[in-house]
């Protein structure tokens, strides 16, 4: 039992649509094949575009029930691509599938897979094609599962039938480095932990999803990274630590430069404030990321600053603003010019001079740094956009991720 995922530029058109029938044919020889596709292409922005034409601001519930058209179309000519190669194979929708989700709009999480279905179609020899990114309420409204929720459906998938493997193809060999985009050198990582995985795609890496590595992780499930238009490349494999052949103190650097930065000036020094500010973001569905609080000469107020996604700018901006009222802050400061850069490894934690590496790197080329956070295995720094490339640069040359060793 295999469960593979296509993205979107792997099913980008019909000529691609065959391409991927002839893998996943060829993987059916052997195994039970379960194959997760995406939309087409750029079909989600299409549609999302022809949404806020209809409505400036379109109900989550009809916007999901459009949306999840654009998987079905894939699927559909995927299962009419495979019938035509000889495979017999059957498409399935989110809701036939048996996938269950929370009864959320647009970003909903998976609560329930019944496979009882899936298994029919497995035990009759056929090759089941499955939509991601959707599912189905227990009232019977469709779902779906935010951006990239299409490795979700396929990780939750390959988890609920205990598949050996699940094989994420996409348009890169792997995982690298760093984005070859922006680095060159950028090498190719034969494994890498979930937990480095997660970090990365949590700090930037397009990879995979975070919340398909989180399942991954829960489950152990061997996930491959893959390239659909060189599917005889075994990728990269995401595995757990006690299985990696190659301890290095970094694995990667990332850069999100989608990023932006609120700060909410002179807020009194009490208990619950920040309670109240972070629960107004919350309240419009807006995550956080870096945190930083300052005290004043004036210990009784403090300044709070953190990062959001630079999409979430207009409407956190509104709502700090009303809890700054509230408060008598101050005052509430914006800044769009931000990038995070950000290191990974599972070592980290046991190599205390890296920081300092990075930092005096950064500092030497003179690169300001505005913001730091750190977990047990990643090292973030906030910088300045115009400098993010040239910083990514600085870093993977500093720790010489493009030796092969070091991969």
């Amino acid at each position: 039992m295999i469960v593979q995922k296509f993205g979107g530029s792997s099913v980008r058109s019909v000529a691609r649509i065959k391409n991927v029938a002839s893998i996943v044919s060829r993987a059916a020889l052997g195994d039970s094949v379960v194959v997760v596709v995406s939309a087409m292409g750029d079909t989600t922005d299409y549609l999302l575009k022809l949404a806020n034409q209809a409505n400036s601001s379109p109900p989550r519930r009809e916007l999901d029930v459009l949306l999840a058209t654009g998987e079905q179309i894939s699927i559909a000519l995927l299962a009419m691509a495979l019938n035509e190669q000889g495979a017999r194979a059957v498409s399935l929708t989110g809701a036939q599938l048996g996938i269950t989700t929370e009864s959320v709009h647009t970003t909903a999480r998976i609560v329930d897979i019944n496979t009882d279905r899936i298994r029919r179609c497995l035990d009759e020899g056929q090759i089941v094609v499955a939509a991601g990114f959707q599912g189905i309420t227990e009232e019977g409204d469709t779902t779906t599962l935010g951006r990239g929720g299409s490795d979700t459906t396929a990780v939750a998938l390959a988890a609920a039938l205990e598949a050996s493997v699940c094989d994420i193809f996409t348009d890169v060999s792997g995982v690298y480095t760093a984005d070859p985009h922006i680095v060159p050198s950028a090498r190719l990582m034969k494994q890498i932990s979930y937990e480095e995985m997660l970090e990365m795609a949590r700090a930037g890496a397009q990879v995979l999803h975070p919340r398909a590595v989180e399942l991954a992780r829960k489950h152990r499930i061997k996930v491959r990274v893959r390239n659909t238009f060189d599917p005889d490349n075994s990728g990269t494999t995401v595995t757990g630590a006690d299985e990696m052949e190659i301890y290095r103190p970094v694995s990667g650097v990332t850069v999100d430069r989608h990023q932006a930065r609120l700060a909410i000036l002179k807020v009194p020094d009490k208990p619950g404030v920040a309670g109240e500010v972070f629960g107004a973001l919350a309240r419009h569905r807006i995550s956080v990321d870096m945190i930083i609080q300052a005290f004043h000469e004036d210990r009784s107020v403090n300044d709070i600053t953190f990062t959001i996604k630079r999409s979430d700018l207009s409407a956190a901006r509104a709502a700090l603003e009303e809890v700054s009222a509230s408060l008598g802050a101050e005052a509430v400061l914006a800044d769009e010019d931000v990038a995070k850069v950000s290191i990974v490894g599972a070592s980290l934690m046991d190599q205390p001079d890296v920081a300092a590496q990075m930092f005096s790197a950064l500092g030497k080329a003179g690169i300001n740094i505005k913001m730091i956070s750190t977990s047990e295995i990643r090292i973030s720094c906030a910088v300045s956009d115009s400098d993010a490339e040239r910083a990514v640069n600085i870093v993977h040359d500093l720790f010489h991720l493009d030796d092969e060793k070091q991969v």
